[in-house]
């Protein structure tokens, strides 16, 4: 997969005359959903011998355009970079968003970037997608547009959950199921378990004098995380070694009365390395329990080798 920014769109001397099948949008976890369009965005592309490209953007617009409101991220740009590149497209066309191009006309925006940039013979997106200055694009806009500049729009409808709830797969779904703890529905709508990344950090040592050491693990700020809680999963370093982990996800309330965030603890079953500033994946599978204040250590102590015993049996 070639990546590429709106500046260059430089695909390589022997793809230049190629046109493109083209899908937009934030892309945001790369679930289910838009796994679906992503596989009608190769399949049109085989059958017209064009590129398939996505175009998302180096940041969630909406954290230019409502900054107070929006939402937090499933994948950061890298993974969502990892995560296209595992579909099988061609290339992945990366927007900057900031300021300026928020209030870009929707007609401009076709242009710059459809148009000119990628050469798009096809345009394939949700029903209800909108783009551009006050959302102004739509299915309607691209329809009016195609036939001045040679392309067609094929809208698809999104899917459905499958779970017997009337709405479709999507990223505000995902971001609801992980609030109440549902990492397991989580990973029936992404199409896998659900994962943050960050580096291990140095903690107080509580684990360690415990019996149970962790790793914690300090996650961006920008990044979803599900709810406060113990939770089956698995870590994985830098290395691509995986490793079973009883996690904790919380402020600890046995401890202190008010702690200022929630801290993200990984207990590595039957491992005993160093891990201090390493970048790890954290992938949650099982929610176990709720977080809760204990009477005392020992109450704490003989519910963590619970946890434990818990998360060896889902493994």
């Amino acid at each position: 997969m070639i990546i590429v920014d709106d500046l260059t769109f430089n695909f390589g001397a022997d793809d230049r005359s190629r046109r493109s099948v083209v899908t937009i949008g934030a892309y945001d976890g790369v679930h289910r959903g838009h796994q679906a369009v992503i596989e009608q965005v190769r399949q049109q592309a085989q059958i017209l011998d064009a590129r398939s490209v996505v175009v998302t953007f180096d940041r969630h617009p909406a954290s230019v355009v409502r900054p107070s409101s929006a939402p937090k991220l499933l994948t950061d740009l890298d993974q969502k970079l990892e995560l296209l590149a595992a579909t099988g497209l061609d290339a992945t066309c990366i927007v900057k968003f900031d300021q300026a191009s928020s209030r870009e006309e929707p007609k401009d925006f076709v242009k710059r970037v459809l148009v000119n940039g990628l050469a798009a013979q096809r345009v394939i997106i949700g029903e209800d997608f909108h783009f551009g200055y006050r959302r102004g694009g739509n299915v309607a806009l691209l329809r009016e547009m195609g036939p001045e500049f040679d392309f067609d729009v094929m809208p698809i409808q999104l899917i459905a959950r499958g779970d017997g709830v009337d709405e479709p797969v999507s990223s505000t779904a995902i971001r609801r199921a992980l609030a109440g703890g549902q990492v397991e529905l989580a990973t029936q709508l992404l199409g896998r378990g659900f994962q943050v990344r960050g580096v291990v950090v140095h903690g107080d040592r509580r684990g360690q004098q415990l019996g149970f050491p962790t790793a914690n693990i300090e996650v961006p700020n920008q990044i979803c995380i599900p709810a406060d809680g113990v939770y089956a999963g698995v870590l994985t370093r830098a290395d691509g070694s995986s490793h079973v982990s009883a996690i904790n996800l919380g402020r600890r309330p046995t401890f202190f009365d008010h702690a200022d965030h929630s801290m993200l603890e990984a207990h590595l079953l039957d491992f005993s390395d160093n891990l201090y500033d390493e970048i790890v994946k954290v992938t949650f599978t099982h929610f176990l329990r709720g977080e809760r204040k204990f009477e005392n250590i020992d109450a704490l102590v003989m519910q963590l080798k619970h946890d434990v015993e818990q998360t060896r049996a889902l493994s």
